[in-house]
């Protein structure tokens, strides 16, 4: 793990470097495409319960976090991930807005549901190699029993992933960025 060029683009943590991890193992979002992200979201993260599934650095969630998020979870499997998720939490001192979870995002769902949560804004970015039936089965769960009623979810992808319509969801736009695209739904009604 290094500290990268990759930061904070605004908020109270602005301009804080974030470690990344060395090699390919861990995928994490450009500065270019979280912006972008953000920009498209504008104020709408102040005070929002957001989930960052599949979080890697967790470079998204703390964004949302140092732009006013009331609290952010933070889902991986990959103890690199954790790690990496924790020491930026740590260094841009949004630790005490987070719960991190080490777990198989798809058991890790289960139980907050089981638990009754609900959330704002969920970011997703799963591995480009993830097959469409499990993503389909993510995107449903969350979008039935995790994502509120006037929620937004963010699905960042491969451009070549064939984003089908997903049940409870719309598709309010789908931006490409390289070899990146990033879908953003909200709920049907």
């Amino acid at each position: 793990m290094v500290i990268s060029s990759m930061r904070v683009i605004a908020g109270i943590a602005k301009g804080r470097r974030l470690y990344s991890p060395k090699g390919k193992a861990i995928r994490p979002t450009s500065d270019r495409v979280k912006e972008a992200i953000f920009n498209i979201i504008g104020p709408g993260v102040k005070n929002k319960n957001v989930l960052d599934a599949f979080a890697g650095t967790g470079g998204l969630g703390i964004e949302a976090l140092s732009r006013g998020a009331q609290a952010a979870y933070f889902i991986d499997s990959a103890a690199p991930a954790i790690e990496l998720t924790n020491k930026n939490l740590e260094i841009t001192g949004l630790q005490g807005y987070a719960v991190v979870i080490r777990a198989d995002v798809n058991k890790a769902l289960k139980n907050l549901v089981k638990k009754g949560l609900k959330f704002d804004l969920i970011f997703l970015d799963p591995p480009y190699r993830i097959s469409v039936s499990f993503l389909d089965a993510i995107l449903f769960m969350l979008s039935s029993s995790l994502l509120s009623t006037d929620g937004l979810l963010i699905l960042e992808h491969s451009i070549k992933t064939k984003i089908k319509p997903v049940a409870g969801l719309e598709i309010d736009s789908t931006r490409s960025y390289g070899d990146t695209a990033v879908t953003f739904y909200r709920k049907k009604g």
